[in-house]
């Protein structure tokens, strides 16, 4: 394990090689927003966390007091969207999404209860987007999702093109630090009238 020195002051551990992190591109779109996440806690730049699924616990096994172990559990409810936080005085909220499909994206993988919530989120105010990747291309968009949510509403089809994303999406940079700088996006189409 390694330490990167920030010249703010901050440390942060690093546990593997930029080898070893270039080698697993594509692998996880989850694992690659929760580093990013972590950069920019780290960083104080914005405070954005993955949300937990409830869950409602059914049995637990006690073969000791020090050893119990949860054997039974069910999802208590749908979860909404994956993450949310505060950015620049705003409310985020997002899900994130990667699919190996090389010529469109299933609709199946966005649900019902993440499209209402997702309008609720810009109806009231908040900031909501789609990270959208596509490992056959190794690409990853963000996705206004009012601009997402109405051509899921408009299409008759399971899927949307892969180029609608190229037109309709802002491609992310990835890089080591941060994994996915998707907050560079996020400030040239949400905050643009203040730069």
């Amino acid at each position: 394990m390694s330490t990167i020195k920030y010249p703010t002051g901050i440390h942060m551990n690093v546990s593997t090689t930029i080898q070893d992190r270039h080698s697993r591109r594509g692998m996880s779109l989850e694992s690659d927003v929760n580093d990013s996440n972590a950069y920019y806690r780290e960083m104080d730049k914005a405070v954005i966390y993955k949300k937990p699924t409830p869950v409602q616990v059914v049995k637990v096994d006690y073969p000791a007091r020090n050893k119990a172990k949860i054997v039974e559990a069910y999802y208590k409810t749908p979860s909404t969207t994956d993450y949310n936080g505060i950015y620049r005085g705003k409310y985020i909220d997002f899900e994130a999404k990667e699919t190996k499909n090389k010529v469109n994206f299933p609709l199946l993988m966005i649900h019902d209860h993440q499209i209402r919530h997702l309008k609720q989120v810009t109806k009231h105010g908040g900031i909501g987007f789609f990270i959208i990747r596509f490992n056959a291309h190794s690409k990853t968009y963000l996705v206004d999702s009012d601009l997402l949510i109405a051509e899921i509403e408009r299409t008759d089809k399971s899927s949307i093109p892969y180029s609608w994303f190229e037109t309709n999406g802002d491609l992310i940079q990835e890089g080591l630090f941060p994994r996915l700088s998707y907050l560079k996006n996020v400030d040239a189409r949400y905050f643009k009238e203040e730069k």
